[in-house]
């Protein structure tokens, strides 16, 4: 079974060819904003094979309201909603932003915990804040993946201190992704997740393409490849990892 555990499904105009492409497997679509998440409550209820997060992105800060986290709130028990996300610091574009960001993502983080969701973080040229925050908010009883992790293997190792997992996509299948393969290769099978991205991030041999859920499948053969272990294992443990991790209620 595929599950691309991060995905914008938004963006799509042939979304029921998308998930067709998914045949029994499963896709979780994040919000990002305000508007993304309304559209991701859309989806849930239109799809049977599509979960959703809902969330507000670093990116989106500037625009977020106060009755933005309290949509999230209202809607965070909606059945197929699994958690809270994407949610995050990304410093990559400058820091003009950094203190709103963190204000944001501690509010999200904050009712993940009171909720008991799991929580989708991104995080770009923001780790150790990113750690900090979780140390300071004691997060060490919530559920959390990084999404399209990218930091090292010292700092994964510091992560999951916490109950964390490890977003994985098209990043893996790329040649200069020397980090990520290390990462890969020495953690446990168990402490990964597949993901797209998708419009975004196109694994190889697709890159420079839009890219789509069914593409989980080459993003599981590189970690089988990186391990050397058979397509079947990695299916197996990352869509049992999922669904637990993200409490889909469907077993393999």
């Amino acid at each position: 079974m595929l599950i691309d555990t991060h995905c914008h499904l938004e963006d799509y105009d042939n979304l029921k060819e998308i998930t067709e492409e998914m045949q029994d497997g499963m896709m979780i679509t994040a919000g990002t904003s305000q508007t993304t998440n309304e559209k991701v409550l859309e989806l849930i209820a239109q799809y049977p094979n599509v979960y959703g997060t809902l969330g507000i992105h670093p990116e989106e800060v500037e625009n977020c309201k106060e009755e933005d986290l309290i949509y999230i709130e209202k809607h965070i028990m909606d059945p197929h909603i699994v958690g809270i996300g994407e949610v995050g610091l990304d410093y990559h574009y400058g820091t003009e932003t950094k203190e709103k960001q963190k204000e944001i993502l501690k509010k999200q983080l904050l009712l993940a915990k009171k909720y008991k969701k799991t929580v989708v973080i991104h995080s770009r040229d923001a780790t150790l804040d990113t750690y900090t925050i979780l140390e300071e908010l004691d997060m060490h009883d919530t559920k959390m993946v990084l999404h399209c992790y990218s930091s090292s293997i010292e700092m994964a190792h510091q992560f999951l201190k916490f109950p964390m997992k490890f977003g994985i996509g098209g990043v893996i299948t790329f040649k200069n992704a020397v980090k990520l393969r290390e990462v890969v290769e020495k953690l446990p099978l168990e402490s990964f997740l597949l993901e797209t991205d998708s419009p975004y991030l196109s694994p190889e041999p697709h890159r420079g393409e839009k890219n789509k859920p069914s593409n989980t499948l080459f993003v599981a053969k590189k970690i089988a490849e990186i391990k050397g272990i058979s397509l079947e294992e990695v299916l197996q443990v990352t869509s049992a990892s999922a669904i637990r991790w993200f409490d889909l209620g469907r077993k393999i």
